[in-house]
């Protein structure tokens, strides 16, 4: 196993929000090594800058300055009570505030899972900050025709319960229900992938009414697929979550409605910078289908595949990210 540096423990200097209000400084645990251009890693939910464990140390070794944020609402970062805060315009100005802080202008933002979405984001909002971006899982998405959660409740017969996403629109219900199970999160939903007819099959009742809300069910789950990680590694996460709970990080979801409504031109403006995709094969939450869209906004674009790989790519498949990673980054900023 990979480790990190130790952390360093960064103040972001106050913003004013869209009222015009000055808001409290914002402190981000952060993990940061190397010289040469930066790179900055994004990690996804219920995940840490420790998921970028195996890459971080191969990047750096591979010329590269490296940055992994615990993003706000994690592990030893501020975490505000307000949902609102969490938004994209939140997210990205937290990114912004790390390159600042280093005393950075530009860098390639790597993001896996709601880390992607952050970093594709990125060259919209932020364009004179962004020399590229690479999707792990994540892909540029097309913008919505209705707001998303009411998109995901029609993927469920309307039952808000049974999408984990409109399950956690509701401020107190998910984390409460996490809270009191966070080795079981780990235990049950972060392993190893299996087929995509088994998993098919265990999360439909019906066809008509799938249940995609695994994070409700956690005790009554049966385990499928392979243990994906070790005793000390389950013990961070744990200990982690155990410390700073899910309500931050479940926070990030009360926002894709709001994201939607700010900025139409997310997922419809086209990316300039040079950017890479990066599918795995046996993802069931973000397949390779749904990057298939991608070159129609973004012109410079490349996409790998990791075969037999599902949505913890960084964990399940280092070796063959890292040497992705490391032949991208290197031809287009070495």
């Amino acid at each position: 196993m990979s480790d990190l540096p130790a952390p360093q423990a960064l103040s972001l200097p106050p913003v004013t929000n869209a009222d015009g209000e000055r808001e409290a400084p914002i402190r981000l645990r952060v993990y940061e090594a190397g010289e040469g251009p930066a790179v900055v890693l994004c990690h996804g939910f219920p995940e840490l800058a420790y998921s970028w464990r195996h890459q971080f140390q191969a990047l750096v070794d591979a010329g590269f300055r490296v940055i992994a944020p615990n993003q706000r609402g994690y592990a030893g970062s501020s975490a505000p009570e307000d949902s609102d805060a969490y938004d994209i315009d939140h997210l990205n100005t937290d990114l912004v505030g790390v390159l600042d802080s280093f005393g950075i202008e530009k860098a390639v933002f790597v993001g896996h899972d709601w880390g992607g979405f952050v970093t594709w984001s990125m060259p919209i909002l932020h364009p004179d900050r962004v020399a590229g971006v690479i999707g792990v899982n994540t892909p540029y998405l097309p913008r919505m025709p209705i707001p998303p959660t009411e998109l995901m409740k029609q993927m469920v017969g309307g039952d808000p319960e049974r999408h984990y996403i409109v399950w956690f629109q509701e401020p107190g219900v998910a984390e409460k229900a996490l809270d009191q199970h966070p080795r079981l999160v780990f235990e049950k939903l972060m392993r190893r992938p299996v087929s995509l007819e088994d998993f098919a099959k265990t999360i439909s009742e019906n066809d008509a009414s799938p249940d995609l809300n695994p994070f409700k069910r956690i005790p009554e789950m049966d385990v499928r697929g392979d243990d994906l990680l070790s005793a000390k590694e389950l013990d961070h996460y744990t200990e982690a979550f155990t410390e700073s709970g899910f309500r931050g990080p479940v926070s990030w979801y009360r926002n894709f409605d709001r994201n939607w409504e700010r900025h139409p031109e997310i997922g419809a403006q086209t990316i300039q910078q040079p950017c890479l995709m990066v599918t795995a094969e046996w993802d069931v939450v973000l397949p390779p289908s749904t990057a298939e869209p991608m070159p129609e906004r973004i012109p410079d674009l490349e996409t790998v595949m990791i075969e037999g790989c599902g949505h913890w790519t960084q964990q399940e498949k280092p070796a063959e990210l890292n040497a992705i990673l490391i032949d991208w980054l290197t031809r287009r900023f070495l």
